[in-house]
């Protein structure tokens, strides 16, 4: 399916119109209130720039952190649209509104002139937004003229800003951020350049599987890392400690080893220690020789090395989830072996994707982010994108075969 773009939007589709983009601005606080972590905002600046360019009045919605539908101060979007201001900078102040439905809203948004923006307060402020309400979907329109979805991140999830909207509000359309998004992991999936591999990491098997299974099919190579490589340890009868286990998983980690054979790697060693505040005390074991106290808290050098030699001869690598618990050092080496060895194959002209979430926070922190060919801004979305699932509020969009009906 070929989504729609505000790239295929005509001039009179866009100057002097009011479009509703859905962003994702769920940053992070910081103690003050001030955002922590803009990259968010960031990766929004192209679409928004882009609208402005083209003579939009731009109407900006997001939801940030859990507020449970109602107004909570903690959670307001009021520091994000300074934030922004100071991001879009040539006198672009944003406006914000107090609001997020309703005759104020509405108001506000029509006094907009071309090339302005305003950012509306948290879209889980509304008890509707997340059970995709369809009087709030409608309340949402009434802010519009068309609808932009440049909120990857929020994709997976049919709520009535992401989903519900995008039903009732034409032309609905994708975002850069968007179109950059589907592109490089839809290309991925369908058209990789081989060698293809995939890393997993994370701490759970359970939340794998069917990337496991989705991906299997496809790819020439899974590389197994974190914790999850313990339910496989398991599997194969080794001890494993205090690892983490889920010991209901283990007869169908046996059968995933079995099914993939050679194309799926589990580590050959482990870094282990008492606990995760006992990092003096890591050393590294063969994978078959956990000590029956300690668990693995991150790949060992050996794997690390083997994982760096099969990213070198991939031409396409996706990654989702870390080596190891990459927040404490020393159990942090083996995630950044791999955001290395990435950085390496992006330079050679490998296409390397970096899935979100965990990973896309280690090559952050690890200042490799830029050495990407591209790093997703959604960790659930990416995900279920992986699994083959639809995501919601892509589907709603147009497709280029439907013209909307503005």
């Amino acid at each position: 399916m070929s989504i729609r773009t505000i790239k295929d939007l005509a001039p009179a589709e866009v100057r002097g119109k009011r479009a509703l983009v859905r962003v994702d601005f769920n940053v992070p606080l910081d103690e003050r209130g001030g955002v922590a972590d803009d990259t968010r905002i960031r990766a929004a600046l192209p679409t928004i720039r882009a609208l402005q360019k083209a003579g939009a009045r731009v109407v900006l919605c997001s939801h940030l952190g859990r507020p449970k539908g109602k107004p909570d101060p903690k959670y307001t979007l009021a520091p994000v649209a300074a934030a922004l201001g100071a991001l879009l900078g040539g006198g672009s102040a944003v406006r914000f509104v107090p609001h997020v439905t309703g005759a104020e809203a509405e108001a506000a948004t029509r006094a907009l002139k071309d090339g302005e923006v305003c950012l509306l307060e948290n879209t889980r402020f509304e008890a509707g937004e997340e059970k995709n309400d369809e009087a709030l979907a409608k309340a949402f329109a009434r802010l519009g003229d068309l609808y932009v979805n440049d909120a990857f991140g929020a994709a997976h999830r049919a709520h009535a800003s992401t989903e519900g909207v995008a039903r009732r509000l034409r032309p609905a359309v994708a975002g850069l951020l968007m179109q950059r998004e589907l592109e490089y992991l839809g290309g991925a999936l369908e058209k990789p350049q081989r060698p293809f591999i995939a890393i997993l990491g994370g701490s759970k098997i359970s939340g794998k599987i069917d990337v496991i299974e989705a991906l299997l099919p496809k790819v020439d190579g899974i590389l197994i890392g974190g914790a999850m490589a313990c339910t496989f340890y398991k599997a194969m009868g080794f001890e494993t400690g205090t690892s983490l286990v889920e010991p209901d998983r283990v007869e169908m980690a046996k059968e995933l080893m079995d099914r993939a054979a050679f194309r799926l790697t589990i580590p050959h060693d482990a870094t282990v220690a008492p606990g995760i505040a006992e990092g003096k005390k890591a050393h590294t074991v063969k994978r078959d020789a956990i000590p029956a106290g300690e668990a693995m808290l991150d790949i060992g050098p050996d794997s690390a090395l083997s994982y760096a030699r099969a990213i070198a001869s991939a031409k396409t690598i996706i990654w989702n989830g870390p080596m190891g618990v990459f927040e404490t050092p020393p159990f942090d080496e083996g995630t950044l072996a791999v955001a290395k060895a990435m950085a390496a194959a992006t330079k050679r002209g490998a296409t390397t994707i970096i899935g979100g979430g965990d990973s896309a926070a280690a090559v952050e922190a690890a200042g490799l982010a830029d050495e990407m060919s591209h790093v997703s801004t959604g960790g659930g979305a990416s995900l279920e994108f992986l699994e083959g699932k639809p995501l919601p509020g892509v589907t709603a969009l147009d497709t280029t075969s439907t013209k909307g009906d503005a």
